[in-house]
Order: C-alpha cells, then sequence, then structure tokens
C-alpha cells in the first residue's frame, strides 16, 4: 500500500529560520523578488504592462504589513498549486514559473514569511482573467481559498502578514526600507515605500566606479577594473583596496542576482592570490545556494573565478606598462599575492623582477637590479640566517639575496627554470665560510690550542671552532649550521626516545658521521678573539668560549634549547661574578 509524506509546516518553518537563512530578515528579500518575478512573467505576455511594487509596512496599514504588485496575478488553480504545495518544481514549471529569467520560485520564498508573521493573506487577480482569488494561511499550516466573483480591481497581487508578537519591529518602517533599499535599490521596477521611490533602476557603478567604490567599500579603491563575462551576463567591477589587507582576509564580494542582492560577503568569486581585490557585479545566470545567501560551488563559477583572475592579471600587466610609479605602490601594498601569482605567470613574475625590492646585501633592490650587477642570484633561503651572514658577506664583497619570505624560494626556482641555471642559486652558509681569508699562522696556532682546552664546552654544544680573518671586525663570532649533521643529531635524539623498532629503521637512515651539527667561526680581526688567544687559564678559556657561541646563537636568532638557555644564564653570571671579583 501506497502512503504520501505528511509534511509539518510548523518543522519546515523551523528549518527555515534555524538552519537554511541566516535571519528573519530575508522575508523582504524574498516577498520583493516573488513581485518580480510576478512583473516578469506578466510583460513576457505584455510587454508595456506596468511594472511596480508598492509596500506599506506596520503603522501606516493598521497594524499589517502589505506589499502589492502589478505582477501577472494566480488563478484559483494556480493558488493551489503554487502556494500550497511544497517541492513541486515540475508543476511550477508547467504553469509558466520556470526557473530561467526569474529571480527565485513563488510558493517557496513565500514560506519565509511566516519568520514573522502567523498569518498570511493573499488577494490575486490574474492576467489570464476570471475573478479574484482569496488566500489565507496561519504558521500552524491550514490554509483557506475563497474566490470573490464580485471583487474587481487591477490584475496583480497583494500579500498581506500579521506579524508575530514580537516580530513587529521587522515590518516597521524604518527597518523595511533599510532592507528593501539594501536588496532591491537596484531592480529594473519601480519599488515604492508608501510614496518614497528606493529603487534607481541604473547600475551606480557605471557612472562613478571610484565613488560607489569608497561608498560600498569606506575606503577609495586604488584602482577600479571594469569586469565581464557574458556567458554568464556578468558586468561589474573589481575594486583594488589601497592596503591594510591580510593575505589571509577572507574575500567579500558584492554579488547581485539579476539586479537583486545575493549578498556582501560572498566568497569565491575569485583566485585566492587576488585577495586584495573585492568585486561588485551582477549577473543573470550564476547560481545562488538554496538560502540565495552565497553563490552554488559548481563548474560555472569556477570558470568565473578563472575569467576574472585573468581579467584582474591582465590589468596588472597594462598597470606596469603605463605606470611604473603605481605599479610601485601596489607592490609596496600588496606584494605576497603578486608574488604568489608570479610563481606560476611568467608576466607577472617579470613584473615582479623589475619593481618589487628585496632584501640584499646591497640594500633593497629589485632582483633585475641585482642581476645586473652580481649576474647571478645568489640567495639564502632563511630570514635569520641572512642577517647573520649579510655583513660578513658584504665585507667580502658577495652579494646575497634574502629568500626567506613567502614565495620567494619558488620565485627563485621560476627564475631558473625560465632563464637557465645561471639565472639564481641557494647559498650555503659554507659557500661564504670559504671565502673567508686564513689568519696568521701563529694566532691560528694559539687559538687552536684554545679550542682544544674548550674541548668539552664544543662537544657539549655539538659544535667545532675553526678561526678566520674576516670583516667586520666588531663581529666576534660567526654560527654556521651544518644541515646535514644537524639533521643526523635530531634523527639520533628521537630515535632514542621511540621504541625499538622504530629506533632501528631511524637508525638504518642515518649515516654515521663525526661531523659537528655547528661551526663556530672566530673572527681573528675583533680584538676579543685576540685576547682569547693569550689566555692560559683553562676555565676562563671555557668560559669565553661558551659567551663567544651563545652571542653568535643569539646573533643568528636561532630558537635555543634548554642547554643554550643554561649557557647563556651561566655564562653571563660567572663573567660578572670575575668582574666584580676583580675590584674587591
Amino acid at each position: 500500500m501506497a502512503h504520501t509524506f505528511g509534511v509539518d509546516l510548523r518543522g519546515i518553518i523551523d528549518l527555515l529560520s534555524h538552519h537554511l537563512y541566516s535571519s528573519p530578515r530575508v522575508y523582504a528579500r524574498e516577498l520583493l523578488q516573488n513581485a518580480v518575478d510576478a512583473i516578469t512573467a506578466r510583460r513576457a505576455l505584455q510587454p508595456d504592462a506596468p511594472g511596480e511594487v508598492v509596500i506599506e509596512p506596520v503603522g501606516s496599514s493598521g497594524g499589517t504589513f502589505r506589499i502589492s504588485d502589478t505582477g501577472i496575478g494566480l488563478t484559483e488553480r494556480e493558488v493551489h498549486d503554487l502556494l500550497s504545495t511544497l517541492g513541486r518544481t515540475s508543476k511550477r514549471d508547467d504553469l509558466g514559473f520556470a526557473r530561467q529569467g526569474f529571480l527565485g520560485q513563488f510558493g517557496v520564498g513565500l514560506l519565509s514569511a511566516f519568520l514573522v508573521a502567523d498569518r498570511i493573506r493573499l488577494v490575486s487577480r490574474s492576467v489570464k482573467g476570471g475573478p479574484a482569488v482569496r488566500w489565507t494561511a496561519d504558521s500552524a499550516g491550514n490554509y483557506e481559498v475563497e474566490v470573490d466573483d464580485a471583487a474587481r480591481g487591477d490584475i496583480g497581487t497583494t500579500i498581506e502578514l500579521v506579524p508575530h508578537r514580537d516580530s513587529e519591529h521587522w515590518l516597521e518602517r524604518d527597518v523595511v526600507k533599510a532592507l528593501v533599499t539594501e536588496y532591491g535599490e537596484l531592480l529594473p521596477v519601480t519599488v515604492r515605500i508608501g510614496d518614497e521611490v528606493v529603487t534607481h533602476g541604473e547600475l551606480p557603478w557605471v557612472e562613478d566606479a571610484l565613488a560607489y567604490g569608497e561608498k560600498v567599500l569606506g575606503v577609495q579603491p586604488f584602482d577600479a577594473i571594469p569586469v565581464e563575462v557574458p556567458t554568464v551576463g556578468l558586468k561589474g567591477v573589481a575594486y583594488v583596496l589601497p592596503g591594510g589587507v591580510h593575505p589571509g582576509a577572507r574575500q567579500s564580494h558584492r554579488v547581485y542576482l539579476k539586479r537583486m542582492l545575493v549578498g556582501d560577503a560572498i566568497e569565491g568569486l575569485l583566485p585566492e592570490w587576488a585577495y586584495f581585490v573585492r568585486c561588485v557585479v551582477d549577473s543573470t545566470s550564476l547560481r545562488p545556494t538554496a538560502s540565495r545567501e552565497s553563490l552554488y560551488q559548481d563548474e560555472t563559477l569556477l570558470a568565473v573565478r578563472e575569467e576574472l583572475g585573468r581579467q584582474v592579471r591582465d590589468w596588472l600587466v597594462r598597470l606596469d606598462a603605463t605606470s611604473p610609479e603605481r605599479t610601485r605602490a601596489l607592490l609596496d601594498a600588496h606584494h605576497l599575492g603578486i608574488k604568489s601569482l608570479a610563481r606560476v605567470d611568467d608576466e607577472m613574475l617579470r613584473l615582479v623582477e623589475r619593481w618589487l625590492p628585496f632584501e640584499t646585501t646591497d640594500g633593497p633592490q629589485s632582483l633585475r637590479q641585482f642581476r645586473r650587477k652580481h649576474g647571478t642570484i645568489a640567495h639564502v633561503p632563511d630570514v635569520d640566517e641572512f642577517r647573520q651572514l649579510a655583513p660578513v658577506a658584504h665585507a667580502q664583497g658577495m652579494g646575497l639575496v634574502n629568500a626567506g619570505y613567502a614565495y620567494d624560494a619558488e620565485i627563485m626556482a621560476r627564475l631558473v627554470a625560465l632563464d637557465g641555471p645561471t639565472a639564481a642559486r641557494r647559498v650555503a652558509p659554507t659557500e661564504v665560510l670559504a671565502a673567508l681569508d686564513d689568519p696568521d699562522p701563529e694566532l691560528e696556532r694559539a687559538l687552536r690550542e684554545r679550542f682544544t682546552m674548550a674541548k668539552d664546552v664544543l662537544e657539549r654544544h655539538d659544535c667545532d671552532a675553526v678561526p678566520r680573518d674576516f670583516d667586520p671586525g666588531s663581529l666576534p663570532a660567526l654560527l654556521v649550521t651544518n644541515v646535514e649533521a644537524e639533521r643526523r643529531r635530531d634523527a639520533q635524539q628521537v630515535g632514542e626516545q621511540a621504541d625499538p623498532l622504530w629506533a632501528e629503521l631511524l637508525g638504518s637512515l642515518v649515516e654515521s658521521s663525526s661531523d659537528a651539527a655547528q661551526r663556530l667561526v672566530l673572527n681573528c680581526r675583533n680584538p676579543l678573539v685576540r685576547r682569547l688567544a693569550q689566555l692560559t687559564d683553562p676555565a676562563l678559556v671555557e668560559l669565553t668560549v661558551e659567551s663567544l657561541y651563545v652571542h653568535a646563537l643569539l646573533q643568528a636568532r636561532r630558537p635555543m634549547r634548554p642547554k643554550d638557555t643554561a649557557a647563556l644564564n651561566r655564562s653571563f653570571l660567572e663573567l660578572l661574578d670575575r668582574a666584580v671579583g676583580d675590584h674587591l
């Protein structure tokens, strides 16, 4: 035996209010779009038919809210089929209310009125002729349909809402005007609240895009880019923000569908790299979600996203060709997004190469400037490592680029892929070390003897020491990491704490080597290092070497292990104790 699903209208209303719609405020949008759809349907039959929606908020109509339109109207059969049945999409199509060309679906949107009303009364007169029809429904799921043969009046529909006891404010004039203006100010029909017209009829960004952008964004845009995707009937403006936007910020675009606002915080309209651009667009074919408060993530939206991204990228190329000063200003404000695009786009890569300043040993300059002087972009992929090596490399005449920020290393790899292996190369700290001069043999011999005296200190910090002669003389020591040795050390430490099977596996991956993980390079041009070579007290030698190690570690800005912190405290206190003791 077949049965029919029963529908609990109260449950449907609860679903709409708590799970589909973000707020009861959407009732205004749904009623407005139903009225516009009815006018659209009538004009398909009568092109010269009037297009007007009149809204009378609570307070001006005896405690009820009223919205009237000059649309196609409904017959008695259509009232039963459209207003009192859920999910009958095919029936709506048969009656001429197919989705194409309309904002929403009459009947489904009307249910949203129950978010603010206890009772709905509808009177409609169809363009097809026949008597007026009265439909009355309450939130409990009961409805009545009456035919009034004697009723006369214009073609169209009037809906009255009797509000919930705690929802009157949603239907009062100030709130209604704000909601209708927000959702429907661009609609191609006349919308009145009483005697006041709230629709413009024209797209406001067409006349003065920058002024409209400042109104919408609250800040003067850097530029306004006209955008268009004819396949989905999309036209609008992409606004480039002047600055202050974090790369992780959510994109918030203002999107209209057939001039009805979908939302002003719509995501997914642009690629992620274009985080510094905000769009205001109107489309005829993008698909909204069931709540009509966001866009459906389908292949159409993906294609629109790619096309809008291409148009923004083309604007960047044109800006680079026509306005170098503005290009520099844009890169200063939004370098991360443009660098992200440069990883995959050759023209953006050239723009970054020409204009974006990088931190170098010669000061801030573009990669192209650096290449003119040094030929190859020798770069260090770690910020702290660069800052430690930069003064030494500069003093030796070596050019280095700091490639430790987001996307820098990928940009270097991209340059190599396009221009060949001589375009850029990674520089290891040991390469800088190899460029340093050997010290005076006698001084070197004395220092190596002191290193032997401080053997326990150096082993404790997994470090060996070498003397070198380099500028600047104010720098006493340089700490260079042996990456492979440090990797082996970390694997051994993990293996000591792991279960036997895992420890054996790690042991098989770690090659045996006596190389220290770090190398302490002492500068023989520094007075303190020269005095170290003259010390004879083993305890003082150990203290001095450990102090130099801690100083170099701090200057390298590396994370300190517990034993490094202990060494810092110990060396400082012992040096302080010796200094105070000498004066007693």
